[in-house]
């Protein structure tokens, strides 16, 4: 099944770009490249996912952020995957608060981004491995307050853990695999067993699990 994605940059070389580095089943409907034309396409389209520059031109001056605001105020909102050359912590965060599914930078590879849209569609959060930290920082329990974790922590076993922690910070199965020299496929089952054992549904509600007691 193919995903709808509208690409919001305001470089034509970068909407080119990223156009041309997307997989077969991801299909660009629209494009734009400030914040006024962000909201009309997004509106005028309908894709499932939207793959958003976080520094535009328009709007109120808060770029990426005026745009969140307004094309996911609907009850059919798209997903947003942020795509910037910024790196900073209060990027990240900011646009993360304000209803991104996942940040990722310019650096990523045609096929890492292709994956990234496809995880951001079907509900996971995805953000670039060094990022994961600032969204598992600022999202992490509040007042201190962290759950005992021996009694869960001990239902994994030790490559479980392994992968569960790089999971939490973001990393994609080919990654996890590439680090701890297993396939993808092992990786997946390893997955499998860690949410069953959590008693999680997804990529998503693991990271939550692991921020809200600090350990990743």
């Amino acid at each position: 099944m193919s995903v709808s994605v509208v690409v919001v940059d305001d470089h034509d070389v970068i909407r080119v770009g990223v156009r041309e580095s997307l997989a077969d089943d991801i299909e660009v409907i629209g494009e734009a490249r400030d914040v006024e034309s962000a909201i009309e396409v997004v509106r005028n389209t309908r894709p499932q996912v939207v793959i958003l520059d976080v520094h535009l031109p328009g709007g109120t001056g808060g770029g990426a952020l005026d745009v969140l605001a307004e094309i996911l105020a609907g009850a059919d909102a798209p997903r947003v995957l942020a795509l910037s050359v910024s790196d900073a912590a209060e990027d990240v965060v900011a646009t993360v608060r304000a209803g991104a599914r996942g940040y990722v930078t310019k650096s990523i590879s045609g096929p890492d981004l292709s994956d990234a849209v496809r995880r951001v569609a079907s509900g996971d959060a995805v953000f670039s491995p060094r990022l994961a930290g600032f969204v598992l920082d600022a999202f992490g329990a509040a007042g201190g307050e962290v759950a005992a974790i021996d009694d869960d922590l001990n239902k994994l076993t030790a490559r479980e853990q392994e992968v569960m922690r790089l999971i939490a910070r973001g990393y994609t199965y080919r990654e996890v695999g590439e680090k701890l020299f297993i396939s993808i496929k092992t990786v997946e089952t390893h997955v499998g067993k860690v949410l069953h054992k959590l008693q999680l549904s997804n990529r998503h509600e693991l990271a939550h699990w692991a921020a809200q007691r600090r350990i990743v």
